[in-house]
């Protein structure tokens, strides 16, 4: 690959990728471009520019944006309208953020005529793939630098050498071995490494950010309602919120009912096992209230499709293809089947839970008529099953005397 001549990189305002901006710089002579996007993490985003200025970056050239109701407008919520859940538990949260970053870090390269992108991701995790298949499927010709790959820096010492060495600001605490690394944004936390290797070992307490502990919730049960129009929640009781809006109250209740929290082993795209602790406190009471919705509203086999397939969108979203076509497609039936989707759900949130406890919608399909236990004035006739039980039952008839004669009992 040529030298590049500009590159945008996404920039954290952290030690390492401040550190990679100055090898950027370093390494290869160019100009750098950095892009720091506010997806809901909770920090303050204004030492970034200070110290990108202060690295030498052009003030035209730091990009800083807000783009907390774009993330979970585009990209959580249509993921939530597939119950995306990966391996049966982790709710997608540092996956579902890769492709908003990777989609402004090509736009932020075209409008400055950068040709080349580079982020911060290290060479042993799923990261560093989803930012750059989504890079190479929004710009086949862009250059993408993964320093992590390529550098000398392979031990925290000489991270910290080079970083005093080139007069980059060293916080205090990063003078030793941080207990854990973190991820967050407005749908969850990550926590991984160090004090969480050993999946033997319970996490300690500490680790836990945005969730109270179950134990030490309130003793009394909350009850909210979530209001959803074709899939999407848009009201939590009764008033009208943005998509943000709504994802950051919801994580203000499960924060103080202690819900949300995941220890999980999973499996990485690049082939080893990795231990997190996950918290997704608003994620997990919108996933309640979604498949709350979907009871009264989904046809049986609409239903049993997406669940069908659900599994294959949530690998796709994990392993970086949010930009393929196979994701698009598996998008447009789920989107399809959300067109009823309408309707309000009312949980019980209680020390670690939110279960729905009641549910209404204009586009009900549940018929009390048809399953009540009185007399249904004729809405279902009961000697019908018969013949429905008979049909199903010719070919297990035909299969066990088939067997019979096989056996000769």
């Amino acid at each position: 690959m040529s030298a590049p001549k500009k590159v945008v990189l996404a920039y954290s305002g952290g030690l390492d990728t401040s550190i990679i901006l100055k090898w950027l710089q370093t390494e290869y002579g160019c100009e750098v471009v950095t892009f720091t996007a506010d997806l809901g993490q909770g920090e303050e985003l204004d030492p970034a520019r200070q110290k990108a200025e202060l690295l030498g970056i052009k003030p035209e050239n730091i990009f800083i944006e807000d783009l907390r109701e774009e993330f979970v407008r585009d990209f959580v919520f249509p993921m939530f309208r597939a119950n995306a859940v990966y391996e049966g538990l982790y709710l997608l949260g540092t996956s579902i953020a890769r492709p908003l970053i990777s989609q402004r870090l090509i736009e932020i390269a075209e409008a400055t005529g950068a040709d080349a992108v580079a982020h911060g991701a290290t060479g042993k995790g799923n990261d560093q793939v989803r930012f750059e298949l989504s890079a190479y499927a929004l710009n086949p010709e862009i250059k993408v630098i993964a320093p992590w790959r390529e550098w000398d820096l392979t031990s925290r010492t000489k991270l910290l050498e080079f970083a005093e060495a080139h007069q980059i600001p060293i916080a205090k605490d990063k003078r030793g071995e941080a207990p854990f690394s973190v991820d967050a944004n407005l749908l969850h936390t990550s926590s991984e490494g160090k004090v969480l290797e050993d999946p033997a070992v319970e996490a300690p307490e500490y680790v836990y950010q945005r969730t109270d502990h179950p134990e030490n919730a309130p003793d009394s049960p909350e009850y909210i309602e979530i209001g959803f129009e074709k899939g999407d929640a848009v009201s939590i009781n009764g008033e009208a919120m943005s998509p943000a809006t709504i994802l950051t109250q919801l994580n203000e209740y499960g924060r103080k009912h202690g819900i949300g929290r995941l220890d999980f082993v999973e499996n990485r795209f690049v082939g080893m096992k990795s231990r997190g602790i996950y918290e997704t406190p608003g994620g997990d009471i919108l996933l309640e209230a979604h498949r709350g919705i979907e009871q009264i509203t989904l046809d049986s086999g609409a239903g049993h499709l997406k669940d069908s397939i659900m599994p294959r969108y949530a690998e796709l979203i994990y392993n970086g293809f949010w930009f393929s076509p196979e994701r698009e497609m598996l998008q447009a039936l789920i989107d399809k089947s959300q067109e009823h989707v309408t309707g309000t759900v009312r949980l019980k949130l209680y020390k670690g839970s939110a279960r729905t406890v009641g549910r209404w919608s204009p586009n009900s399909l549940y018929s009390e008529a048809h399953v009540t236990f009185e007399e249904d004035a004729g809405a279902y006739d009961q000697t019908d099953a018969a013949g429905f039980i008979q049909l199903n039952a010719l070919r297990l008839k035909l299969i066990a005397q088939r067997n019979k004669r096989v056996s000769g009992k």
